[in-house]
């Protein structure tokens, strides 16, 4: 992260005004970071581990499918690689255009309590900008967390703004709306990461409670707070 300091926003008052704006609209709030949680850790759950955490009925699912023929096996592994791709595709095309609009909602409740017809927005006219520079952003950082894990984070906080400026500017394409957030988190990545950490004890006491202060409060909270912290790069 840059050394460079900056004073130009406060984590306080970013959180003070997130908080007060996701209360005034509470339920709605509390829906649409639900859906992004669901979005956003949904691909983590991918597999169930290694054969040492098998149990028994897959270690004799396993053993039975060795015994198969060859013709099976290959078309077993077609049609997992044909679920992946599915997976891969209701990613690109659903799933990160409604995390545009997810963002976009807590950008407009941040002024007004917002309606739950916001999360359209990643769907509406720059639909097809929309899907590569979402891609273009998983792609560059899932790039930077292969090739080490530190630049994958400087990246994932370079282009954090990227579905904000996707959604309020739909003249933007997926490139410039990577370089437009770059530009915004110049000098201000250190301080967004430690408004993240301030975080911490409502992450802690989430998973305390199996997620559940998570849903009726640490989601909304951080969400609205992330907007909060886009208006003000925006308007800097």
């Amino acid at each position: 992260f840059e050394r460079r300091q900056n004073s130009m926003w406060d984590r306080k008052e970013l959180k003070a005004k997130g908080k007060a704006a996701f209360q005034r609209n509470y339920w709605k709030c509390v829906i649409v970071a639900l859906i992004l949680t669901a979005l956003i850790g949904g691909g983590a759950a991918s597999g169930r581990g290694s054969a040492q955490n098998a149990t028994p009925e897959e270690t004799a699912l396993a053993e039975e499918l060795q015994k198969a023929p060859r013709e099976v096996l290959v078309a077993l592994m077609g049609a997992m690689a044909g679920v992946s791709r599915i997976g891969a595709a209701v990613k690109l095309l659903v799933f990160n255009p409604l995390q545009v609009g997810c963002k976009h909602f807590f950008v407009v409740n941040s002024d007004n309590p917002a309606e739950l017809s916001e999360l359209k927005r990643g769907f509406q006219s720059n639909y097809g900008r929309v899907v590569v520079g979402m891609f273009l952003r998983d792609l560059f950082i899932g790039l930077g967390m292969v090739l080490f894990i530190v630049p994958g984070v400087i990246l994932a906080y370079s282009y954090r703004m990227a579905p904000y400026i996707l959604a309020e500017s739909p003249d933007v394409d997926g490139m410039e709306a990577l370089r437009r957030s770059k530009q915004m988190m110049n000098g201000h990545k250190w301080n967004t990461f430690l408004l993240d950490l301030s975080f911490f004890g409502w992450y802690f006491l989430a998973a305390a409670t199996l997620g559940a202060v998570n849903a009726l409060w640490t989601g909304p909270y951080t969400e609205a707070t992330g907007a909060e912290l886009y208006k003000t790069l925006k308007n800097a």
